[in-house]
């Protein structure tokens, strides 16, 4: 990536300009006349030459051999070959230092000319073609700095894209806009200036005006305005780090509008958090939460994404971090800036370093930290972009699971409007309560008119309504909350927590009762359930069919028969999919209680029995959210039954549809022509005979 010369230059010369800074704090003598700690760009587009110059320290013929000879003799491949396989020593100690990231000038460069001025010596001349250099006192008594360097590149004929300032000025944006030091490039605009008459012009016209005009010499003379190219020096990097700074000297609009600045959003966002963080490694950050999700969040979730730009030592390093945020905090916004981390021109030996996954967790705990903190209002706006990402996070974040289930929110029937939290849910839990109880569904309203909700509402339990498809998926990667286990509603075991004894008893009385009817249906619809069980959930629906454990329940079937990229005939799904369904009964039902009387009684008629039976089941199975595996059977049957309930005989066949004979032909008319004997219809070959026709 040759571009980032310029940000390896630009770091060089912050750096001489800290050096500088540090000595006069000191020793203000060190600076001289030259007080003023900046550095300039000047692209000289003729002689194709970009100059990078600097107030720094500078550098002494001895600081010029030691810190830039090395490099220069190495050459690029070679320097380049001793980082990757680490013969040259600790190289990563010395990044950042001048002359390190120097070799990358020659990767735009035929030739470097480096001018420097130390306090200590003369000023002198530096120069290599990355193959040898020389060094030699500077006689130009016109170019004397004074005091820092000035690194002259001689660009190569590929590299001529970098005399266009537009370009030099875009690069300064991407990698160094944050350098604590004013960053000046020499640039040109276009001014209207007031054109001055030339005195011959005048005088020519007085001597061509033969009549006398009246002059009115109060009224002021119109000058002409005239388009001027100007070139001056334009400060680049006016927006400076606020990261730096105590958060207390920081007001809200700068947050705001340092966040526009470098996300490019022009709307507010939701919420930020500013911290340094210390211990293995010390780092300065601020992140955002933008206020909504961009348009393609989910179609492309996982994507890589641009969110976080890294900084070394306020120098841009990358965005492109794959691992810097986990995927479900990938709107997550922000800055990172690090001193501990090495300023490599690879992004791919950075990727590796040890101490990203230091700075990750601590982002990721800071992230959890600043969403949990806003306020209620704007939590809602907040989840209503990003909660199902949260939800996401169970599946993917383990060791943050706790964080993230205290920020869930679900529907709950506590509250038709609002959602509610674990924390709050657990806070109104009935004293015997010992689960978390929920159901799933696709909407609201059919979650709460779902079957398996009925004796819990009536018993006064809440209860969460699972509506949107990663629910499930979440609750199943969150065992418990605070203690409490979770229970869907839908699947085997249900227990309340405060029966009675006698209430105990009683469903024992009925479970003997209606033994002849739970071990019929067990025997005549074995090829569609598991067995057939008196039901404590059933309140007002005659029955209802419940999942096993590890079964799906009919919102969690419907969700997985959806997939877009489900295999057909797949083992694992049908497995789940195959397990077959306790049907429960309602024993206070009167359809119920009159299928048990038929069965007691040995009804002669055991087709309209089991018919009765078949459509119970299949009713109970759409109820349940279930599809049908044969409607057409199912449509056959209750065809019976509104037979039966007007009085039709079931054997009575359909009316018969009555034949119509076609009309014979009039004796004055042909009989159109036969098709051929093949069974072609090709028209006939001549035309008088198509015209007959």
């Amino acid at each position: 990536n040759k571009e980032i010369f310029l940000r390896e230059l630009i770091s060089n010369a912050s750096d001489a300009l800290d050096k500088i800074r540090f000595m006069s704090l000191t020793d203000p003598n060190v600076l001289g006349d030259n007080k003023d700690l900046t550095i300039k760009i000047h692209v000289d587009k003729e002689n194709k030459v970009l100059h990078v110059t600097d107030t720094g320290i500078g550098m002494t013929k001895q600081d010029l051999i030691k810190n830039l000879g090395t490099i220069a003799k190495s050459g690029t491949s070679e320097f380049l070959s001793k980082l990757q396989d680490g013969s040259s020593g600790d190289t990563s100690s010395l990044i950042g230092q001048f002359g390190v990231g120097f070799y990358s000038a020659f990767l735009v460069a035929d030739t470097v000319v480096v001018t420097s001025k130390h306090n200590d010596d003369k000023q002198h001349i530096w120069t290599s073609d990355a193959a040898s250099f020389t060094i030699a006192e500077d006689p130009r008594a016109d170019e004397q700095l004074g005091r820092g360097t000035r690194v002259s590149l001689y660009l190569k004929d590929e590299a001529q894209d970098f005399l266009e300032t537009d370009s030099i000025k875009n690069l300064i944006k991407k990698y160094s806009e944050f350098i604590a030091f004013d960053i000046y490039l020499y640039t040109s605009k276009t001014v209207e200036v007031e054109e001055e008459e030339d005195e011959e012009e005048v005088a020519e016209k007085k001597e061509g005006d033969d009549a006398e005009v009246e002059v009115d010499e109060d009224k002021p003379k119109e000058k002409k305005k005239v388009s001027k190219t100007v070139w001056d020096w334009e400060i680049i990097n006016a927006n400076k780090p606020i990261w730096t700074r105590k958060t207390k000297d920081i007001t809200p609009e700068e947050y705001t509008n340092f966040y526009k600045a470098f996300s490019k959003d022009d709307k507010e966002p939701l919420s930020h958090i500013h911290f340094t963080a210390e211990g293995e490694v010390t780092f300065r950050s601020i992140l955002y939460v933008p206020s909504e999700a961009p348009s393609n969040f989910f179609q492309e979730y996982g994507a890589q994404t641009t969110n976080i730009k890294m900084y070394v030592r306020r120098v841009f390093i990358t965005d492109e971090f794959q691992d810097m945020m986990p995927k479900y905090l990938s709107f997550i916004r922000g800055v990172v800036d690090s001193d501990d981390l090495p300023l490599n021109v690879s992004r791919e030996t950075l990727q590796q370093h040890k101490l990203l996954k230091v700075i990750k967790k601590k982002l990721i705990r800071k992230a959890l930290e600043m969403i949990k903190k806003m306020e209620p209002e704007e939590f809602k706006k907040f989840y209503k972009e990003f909660g199902t990402a949260l939800k996401l996070g169970l599946l993917e974040d383990h060791n943050n699971r706790t964080r993230l289930a205290k920020l869930l929110r679900f529907k709950s029937s506590h509250d038709a409007e609002e959602m509610t939290s674990l924390e709050d849910y657990v806070s109104r839990m009935k004293k015997d309560q010992a689960n978390i109880f929920f159901v799933g569904g696709q909407t609201r309203e059919e979650a709460e008119r779902s079957p398996f909700t009925e004796r819990l509402l009536k018993r006064g339990f809440e209860v969460l309504y699972l509506t949107e498809p990663v629910d499930e998926y979440a609750i199943q990667n969150l065992p418990e909350f605070e203690g409490h286990r979770f229970q869907n509603a839908a699947k085997e075991g249900l227990k309340f927590g405060d029966e009675t004894e006698e209430e105990t008893k009683h469903f024992e009385e009925l479970q003997t009762k209606y033994e002849p009817l739970t071990k019929w249906l067990g025997e005549k619809m074995s090829d569609e359930i598991e067995k057939a069980v008196i039901s404590t959930r059933l309140s007002e629906s005659p029955c209802a069919l419940v999942a096993s454990q590890y079964g799906w329940d009919g919102n969690m079937e419907r969700i997985m028969k959806a997939q877009a990229y489900a295999k057909e005939q797949d083992a694992n799904t049908g497995f789940y999919a195959s397990q077959k369904k306790t049907l429960e009964i309602n024993p206070r039902h009167p359809l119920v209680k009159k299928l048990l009387a038929r069965v007691e009684a040995g009804d002669d008629d055991e087709s309209t029995t089991l018919d009765l039976a078949r459509v119970m089941v299949d009713t109970a199975r759409l109820r349940s959210g279930y599809s049908l595996d044969n409607s057409a059977k199912f449509a056959s049957r209750i065809e019976r039954m509104l037979r039966l309930s007007v009085g039709v005989s079931a054997d009575e066949q359909v009316e018969a549809e009555p034949e119509f004979k076609k009309p014979e032909p009039a004796a004055d008319e042909e009989p159109e022509e036969d098709l051929e004997a093949d069974g072609s219809d090709k028209p006939p070959a001549d035309k008088e005979t198509r015209d007959e026709l």
